[in-house]
């Protein structure tokens, strides 16, 4: 193990490992990572694997570094403590979220505590992917490159609006979703999504009365890329909730189906 939460992969004589030396780090491009974590030996390593790895790491050492990057810079993933001095983890989290250029980016979360509790308050604050420390840095660039391969609705909302067939805004209880533009919207107003909410979202009112078992909906809309179990997709339907009906405890739109999964409400 090396510093306190990070177990570091052996080295071959290039200073890689060998799956790093079979792979070409230029696939990750110009790929910019913000690595917001205090402890500088874990802080450090992250960033030298992401490098090696081809990544672009950006690293700060408390929540109001961060945010203020977050607000002011691009980035295309945030790997997130939620330990941090000054802004905590989730209030960092939940604040990108809200108000920054980066609302869309995906952020994997990285925590000491191994409740799942805390793990699932994470996810609902908006991360979309978490790690418990001590945690393998492979296991680590893993779980990066696969957040990473998920489209992000900014960047698919330009690519897609032009393109001939793409898929026509679905309409139901006053909740319009649109794929071309990646956007939602519950009678005049519009919701800010993450690309996770967004999809789940989009399949369940394009398929509208239709039960997906939560298996079904990793299936769908994780496609296997992540380390996702059912309970993530509760913490989605939950987050997807609070912004979409009026009374997240009582709902009206995304309706569970005890003993079976999740629809959408057929009208």
């Amino acid at each position: 193990m090396t510093g306190a939460g990070v177990v570091a992969p052996h080295y071959n004589s290039g200073g890689m490992t060998s799956q790093q030396a079979d792979r070409a780090p230029a696939s990750a491009g110009n790929l910019r990572v913000l690595v917001v974590e205090d402890d500088p030996r874990i802080s450090e390593l992250v960033a030298l694997h992401l490098r090696l790895e081809g990544f672009v790491p950006v690293a700060v050492a408390d929540g109001n570094q961060a945010l203020e990057r977050a607000r002011s810079e691009p980035f295309d993933l945030v790997v997130l403590d939620l330990m941090l001095p000054g802004l905590d983890g989730l209030t960092v989290c939940r604040a990108i979220r809200r108000d920054s250029r980066n609302a869309d980016v995906p952020i994997l979360m990285l925590t000491a505590r191994d409740e799942e509790s805390d793990k699932v308050l994470g996810l609902e604050s908006g991360a979309d992917d978490y790690l418990t420390k001590p945690f393998s840095v492979r296991e680590m660039v893993a779980r990066a490159r696969a957040l990473l391969r998920r489209p992000r609705l900014s960047r698919l909302a330009q690519e897609t609006e032009a393109l001939p067939g793409t898929p026509k805004p679905v309409t139901v209880a006053g909740v319009t979703v649109d794929p071309a533009r990646r956007r939602a919207r519950v009678h005049d107003r519009e919701v800010e999504l993450t690309s996770l909410e967004f999809d789940l979202l989009y399949l369940l009112a394009a398929n509208r009365g239709i039960v997906f078992s939560r298996e079904a909906l990793v299936a769908r809309v994780w496609g296997g890329d992540t380390y996702v179990t059912e309970r993530n997709v509760d913490t989605i339907i939950k987050r997807l909730r609070r912004k979409l009906e009026d009374d997240a405890a009582d709902p009206r739109l995304i309706l569970t189906v005890w003993g079976a999964g999740y629809k959408f409400v057929d009208v």
